[in-house]
């Protein structure tokens, strides 16, 4: 009974003592739209990002509508993104896009998506000579081309618009190279079918890129091994014609057993 007693006692005073602990002032109570606008910017020029995030939401929860609390969710994403928290500004660039897609900078919003995705992906080529490229999905280049695409095509004049077919075509590069990597894992684990298949992706949907050359000496090689020779020679008689020099339409026989030396 009394260590009952004792515990209602130690809870009240647990209760009445939370009331003696000073509250936490907000610093920020009763700032206008302008002045927390005003202080997250000076934070975001800073480089003070989480301080710049944590006032540009202070703003648009309180001032919910008007210009500040708009410029103010398209700013979070650029602080999200020079803060290296590509998801969460990927994400902030999507709910902006939701919100406003008639806005005067829409245009922004999709060229920070591109970027922030491309940062995600920024060392593909790097990385293709020392990680199993087999292993690795490139969905991060593909948003990234897919944010940078919309941009150029819905607005084709827009400042960003000559980088971003610049990106574009570094982008496309990369996934077409990915492609290949992926179909010779496949040809050295003697699964022909995959290989040929992924190859041949490369030459329908990258036609323009430098990968299609050794996805048709990869083809040619599947494709022999599968015993699909009028296949076989289509892609021998396509890759003679358009890279006449290249490595894979002379010297080490594609069909022959010492094909794998190209590689």
């Amino acid at each position: 009974m009394w260590r009952a007693a004792l515990a209602i006692v130690a809870l009240n005073l647990g209760l009445s003592g939370c009331g003696l602990l000073p509250e936490v002032a907000d610093e920020t109570a009763g700032w206008s739209a302008q002045r927390l606008y005003s202080e997250a910017k000076d934070n975001l020029d800073k480089g003070d990002y989480e301080q710049a995030i944590k006032l540009y939401e202070t703003l648009e929860a309180r001032y919910p509508y008007g210009r500040y609390a708009q410029q103010a969710q398209l700013e979070i994403a650029y602080a999200y993104y020079k803060d290296q928290e590509s998801i969460s500004a990927i994400a902030a660039c999507d709910r902006f896009i939701k919100l406003h897609p008639n806005h005067p900078n829409v245009d922004y919003a999709y060229y920070l998506k591109g970027l922030a995705n491309f940062t995600e992906d920024q060392s593909l080529f790097s990385r293709i000579a020392t990680q199993d490229m087999s292993e690795r999905d490139p969905k991060a280049a593909r948003d990234s081309f897919a944010a940078f695409k919309e941009l150029v095509n819905r607005f084709p004049d827009s400042k960003y618009a000559e980088d971003s077919r610049a990106r574009m075509k570094y982008l496309v590069n990369a996934i077409s190279a990915n492609e290949v990597h992926v179909a010779k894992y496949y040809l050295k684990r003697e699964a022909y079918v995959a290989a040929a298949n992924r190859a041949k992706s490369v030459v329908t949907n990258y036609p323009e890129t430098p990968s299609v050359e050794e996805a048709l000496a990869i083809m040619v090689v599947a494709y022999d091994k599968l015993g699909i020779n009028d296949l076989r020679d289509d892609a021998m008689r396509v890759l003679k014609l358009n890279y006449p020099n290249s490595k894979y339409a002379q010297g080490v026989d594609l069909t022959g057993k010492d094909w794998w030396k190209l590689w």
